[in-house]
Order: structure tokens, then sequence, then C-alpha cells
């Protein structure tokens, strides 16, 4: 009964928001509705909302659907800052290899599924969003020269998906504040206090946000998303050690201060120590030829 409590509360005050769902027509997304989003995810849902009375203390407590729309408003933050990258064949390209690489995962499904987005963007930076939501700049897949790189960059992000990092980044406090508002709220008053309600979600999809853009996932995060690559990319043949070569390129090409992944992510040569001890040293394998060519025909002009 207090399981059910919880998630009735969490799901409850998430459909204040108005949040649309997610198509499901294709794996690529709809812009147009995503963006829209970004402006129902901070508003006030409709009145008579029966709302639970048990406080969310932790992570765990949020379920497979409430992370679903938490994703949705993260992604739609991100998409505030970021342009997306018209170009539908690589658009389909990355959609196709990342709904391959997310099967192969510890996590082949979530409530919304995997969906893959190409920024138009010359920093070189990736989001994994909570559910499964994944964008990806140009100027990271400029760092790729082969399918077996691309797919070790999608890997890494599906793996902060599966980890559910993300949920990881909201405060404590963030749980509190959502929690009392519920049990201070009764079904014929449920509209009274929406806009604390709205507040305690807005934050939790800021923490989400802030760490994602800014603040960044510790070391051991990023070498447990590296570990989750790497066990990918072998399931599917690819050769886990593309990892290390995209970072090699990225090493060269991050500046120092940079508002990009290097504000947000462990110093690559750091990075290349742990996945060398995960994978081991060596040269990748060649790239077989049909597979380079269709990477190489998908992401032209990236």
């Amino acid at each position: 009964m207090r399981t059910a409590m919880r998630r009735c509360g969490v799901w409850l005050a998430l459909a204040a928001l108005a949040v649309m769902a997610w198509p499901q027509v294709s794996p690529a997304l709809n812009l147009g509705e995503l963006l829209n989003s970004a402006d129902k995810a901070v508003s006030v849902g409709r009145s008579a909302l029966k709302v639970g009375k048990t406080a969310v203390r932790a992570a765990e407590d949020i379920t497979p659907e409430q992370e679903y729309y938490i994703g949705r408003a993260v992604a739609a933050s991100i998409l505030a800052k970021y342009r997306p990258w018209n170009n539908q064949a690589a658009d389909q390209y990355v959609n196709l290899l990342g709904q391959s690489l997310a099967l192969a995962s510890s996590k082949p499904q979530t409530f919304g599924g995997y969906h893959f987005l190409i920024l138009d963007s010359e920093e070189i930076n990736a989001f994994g969003c909570p559910g499964g939501l994944i964008l990806i700049t140009r100027g990271l897949l400029r760092c790729c020269k082969t399918e077996a790189q691309v797919a070790a960059v999608l890997a890494h992000e599906i793996g902060h998906v599966a980890l559910q990092h993300g949920l990881g980044a909201i405060k404590q406090s963030r749980y509190m504040d959502l929690g009392k508002v519920l049990a201070q709220e009764g079904a014929s008053q449920a509209g009274g206090n929406l806009a604390a309600l709205t507040n305690a979600f807005g934050g939790t999809v800021g923490d989400i946000t802030q760490t994602l853009l800014v603040g960044g996932y510790s070391r051991s995060q990023e070498s447990e998303a590296d570990k989750a690559s790497a066990a990918t990319l072998q399931a599917l043949g690819y050769d886990p050690r593309a990892l290390v070569q995209v970072l090699e390129v990225m090493k060269t090409r991050l500046k120092p201060g940079g508002l990009d992944f290097a504000k947000t992510h462990p110093d690559p040569a750091d990075r290349i120590a742990d996945v060398e001890e995960i994978c081991g040293q060596g040269v990748p394998k060649p790239e077989p030829p049909s597979r380079q060519a269709r990477c190489q025909t998908a992401l032209k002009g990236v």
C-alpha cells in the first residue's frame, strides 16, 4: 500500500504538469512535439487532482513511467540551448545504431523506448537523459572516424541511462519538498498549492539538467558507463578499444576550461587509463569495409 501511494503521488504530480506522451511511431525524435513540451513542462495541470500522502524519499521510488516524463522535460530543457541538426539520413543512422546497442545493453527496454538525436553544435558533448533520450553533438561525432567509435559513444550514454545516473543527480531535498506538498494537499484542494508542486517537480528536472550541462557525473560514474559501453560493444562484435580511440581524439581537441565535454567530464587521459584496464591495450581491429562505408555515407557532412 505504501509503495502504491508513493507511485500515485509522484505520478499525479507529473500529470499536473501536462507533459505529453512521447511519440511511438518512429525511433527518431518528434522535434516539434518535444519543443512544445518545454513550455508544457512548466504549466499548471487541470484541477481535481487526487494526491498521495507519502513523501518520496529515494530515486528507486521513481517508476519507469515517471522516469520517462522527467527525461522528456530534461531533454526539452537541453533543446532550449541546443538546436537539432536537420539531417534525416544521419539521424536515422544514429537511431538504428543506437537501438541495436540498446538491445544489447543491461537495460534493453525503457517505458518510452530509446531515442537518439544529433545536435547542431560544434561543442564536443553528449547527454543521456533519464528514460532513454540521448542527444549527441556534431562536434562529438566529428571525433569518431569509424562506426565502432560512434557505437562506443552511444553505448556510453546508454550506460548512463541504464545505470540511472541522471536520477541519482536529484537532490534529496527535492524528494522531501515534493512529498511535503503532496501530503499537504487533499483531493478537493489539489489546485490550491499547485505552484509549490510545480516548483518541486521543476527543481527535480533542474537538478538533472544542471548535472548534464554544468556539473557532470563523477569519475566513478563515468567509469561505470565506460564499463557498460565495453560490455555492449563486445556483445555486438565491436572492438571496445574503439572508445580509447575516441578519447584520444577528444584529448587533442578539448580546450581547458571549455564549456563542453571538458567541463562536465573527467580528463580524457584519466578515462583512457581506466578503459585500457577494462579492455586491454593495443590497436582496435580494422572495421569491415561495408560497415565503414555505411558510416561514412550516413554521416557525410557532419
